[in-house]
C-alpha cells in the first residue's frame, strides 16, 4: 500500500498529471475524465453512507437493519469504484500481477443485491422523479453520475482498450442504485414522487 506523505507536489501546475506508469498527460484527457468521474461517483456514496448513519439511530429495528445492510454493499461499492479508478490509471503495459481488477463476478453481485432489495418494494407502474429521504435522495445523485461515468468509459473504449467487466460493472452499478434508492426510501417511509405527464402548476 503506498504511504501518502504529501498531499501537494506541484507536479500538476502546468495542467498535466501522472499515470501509475509515469506517463504525464492532460488532466482533461479521456482516461483522466473517467476516472476522475468514477472519483466523483464515489464521492457521492459517500454522501449517502453519511446520510444513512444520520437515520439509523432514530429509525425502527427493521430501518436500522436495512441501512446497516445498505451501508455493507455501499462500502464494498467504493472498495471496488476505487479498484476501478487504479485500473483507468493504469495504462495495460504497465499492470502488474495480482492488481485489483473487477470481475464478472462484481457485477453477478451486484444483481444479487437488485433481486434481494426487489422483493420488498411494490412494482413501478410510471416513472419516479429523483429525491426522498437523504440517503436515497443521494444515491439517486450517485445513479446520475454512474450513468455518466459509463458513457465516458464507453467513449474511452472506443480508442483505448478498457475491460469489459468494467463496462458491465458500472452499468450495472447504476441499476443498483437506482434500487437501493427506492428500497431505502420504501425502508423510512418516504413516498416517491410519480411523474405526471399532465401535470399542473400548483395554485
Amino acid at each position: 500500500m503506498p504511504k501518502l506523505t504529501r498531499i501537494y507536489t506541484k507536479t500538476g501546475d502546468s495542467g498535466t498529471t501522472g499515470l501509475v506508469g509515469g506517463q504525464r498527460v492532460k488532466k482533461h484527457a479521456p482516461r483522466i475524465e473517467a476516472y476522475g468521474t468514477i472519483d466523483e461517483l464515489s464521492s457521492v456514496i459517500g454522501l449517502a453512507r453519511a446520510a444513512l448513519h444520520d437515520v439509523k439511530d432514530h429509525t425502527n429495528d427493521l430501518t436500522r437493519r436495512r441501512s446497516v445492510e445498505l451501508d455493507e454493499w455501499l462500502a464494498w461499492t467504493q472498495d471496488v469504484l476505487f479498484n476501478l479508478g487504479s485500473d483507468l490509471a493504469t495504462l495495460p503495459k504497465d499492470r502488474w500481477e495480482g492488481m485489483p481488477r473487477i470481475t464478472a463476478e462484481d457485477a453477478r453481485a451486484l444483481e444479487r443485491s437488485i433481486d434481494r432489495c426487489q422483493q420488498d418494494l411494490p412494482a413501478l407502474d410510471n416513472f419516479i422523479h429523483p429525491g426522498g429521504a437523504y440517503p436515497g435522495a443521494f444515491l439517486h445523485q450517485a445513479r446520475t453520475v454512474a450513468r455518466r461515468a459509463e458513457r465516458l468509459l464507453f467513449a474511452l473504449s472506443e480508442s483505448e482498450p478498457i475491460e469489459p467487466e468494467a463496462l458491465v460493472y458500472v452499468n450495472r452499478l447504476s441499476d443498483a442504485l437506482f434500487v437501493w434508492s427506492r428500497w431505502i426510501n420504501h425502508a423510512l417511509g418516504r413516498p416517491e414522487h410519480l411523474w405526471r405527464a399532465d401535470t399542473k402548476p400548483p395554485g
